[in-house]
């Protein structure tokens, strides 16, 4: 027996539906616009486009423009991977050159430069807009609607991590520095990364997540999957800051050193709960872009 979860408790997954050269044209609709089944092939008698509405009432993008316009902006949007995923690899190559810099180097002791959330962010950042760049070239040179493998994983690490963590670095980052700029990013460091380096790294990377929640529909996983994914990404980094601080005797952030042990407990506590806050909240987003259109089903237990 099946039935349809629901994407706020559960599995949420809108498909892009399929539109292609084969499509056939409904008389009593507009001319500029052609529809096809989901499977790709023309339409019979048997079928009504009404049938996939979403939850607004309306249909799917796919099955309501025409197929110039759909090839135009998958297009737009493998160029726009491209250029985001060019800013990152170029952001983390910046930022490896500066070991040379004696006083860009004393920062990245105890630890290195992966010792910073900040840092593996854009290295996440770069990793899924790569898969995501590699991912629409392969599906223009296949002419294939989806490629199953490349894009579950890009919705898993876009979903799980890319959207989570950068959200949260954004978020966590600018309270603390309004909050008390000492806390996070030491005054001191203006004189070592200019200003438009703390804003790569800190403010841009926001814009180009909330971008691509709206550039695509993301298929979500279980949210208990989803948030246990995210709760062992987060308890790794935890586990990393402190093994540093026990082989160095110093904190990653200066915030930490501030914090009894059950402060500090509190705030990462406090912080996992933030970031499945996120989560829920990408999901909500995804959800209200894209509705829950194609929303695949569930077996019951």
């Amino acid at each position: 027996m099946y039935h349809t979860s629901s994407p706020l408790s559960g599995s949420f997954c809108p498909a892009e539906a399929h539109s292609g050269p084969k499509a056939m044209q409904r008389p009593s609709l507009s001319p500029r616009h052609v529809y096809t089944q989901p499977s790709g092939k023309p339409q019979d008698s048997n079928w009504d486009p009404q049938k996939v509405k979403d939850a607004r009432g309306k249909l799917p993008e796919a099955f309501r423009a025409p197929w110039s316009e759909l090839a135009m902006r998958r297009t737009c949007t493998c160029i726009y991977h491209f250029l985001v995923w060019s800013w990152y690899i170029f952001l983390n190559y910046y930022i490896s050159q500066q070991g040379g810099d004696h006083r860009k180097s004393k920062i990245f002791l105890n630890g290195g430069q992966w010792k910073y959330l900040t840092f593996l962010n854009l290295l996440l950042q770069a990793i899924f807009y790569g898969v995501a760049c590699m991912e629409d070239v392969l599906k223009r040179i296949k002419g294939e609607r989806d490629i199953k493998f490349m894009s579950a994983f890009r919705d898993l690490l876009f979903t799980t991590l890319a959207f989570p963590i950068s959200t949260f670095v954004f978020l966590s980052f600018w309270t603390l520095f309004l909050y008390d700029r000492e806390l996070v990013y030491p005054k001191a460091l203006d004189g070592i990364f200019p200003e438009w380096m703390n804003h790569a790294m800190h403010t841009t990377i926001l814009p180009f997540s909330l971008v691509e929640v709206v550039l695509r529909p993301h298929c979500y996983p279980l949210r208990k999957k989803g948030l246990t994914l995210l709760a062992v990404a987060s308890l790794a980094y935890i586990s990393r800051v402190l093994w540093i601080y026990s082989e160095t005797g110093t904190w990653v952030y200066p915030v930490f050193a501030r914090l009894s042990p059950v402060g500090l407990t509190a705030f990462f506590s406090l912080s996992y709960i933030f970031s499945a806050s996120i989560y829920i909240l990408g999901e909500k987003l995804n959800h209200w872009k894209w509705g829950d259109i194609m929303q695949p089903r569930k077996k019951r237990k």
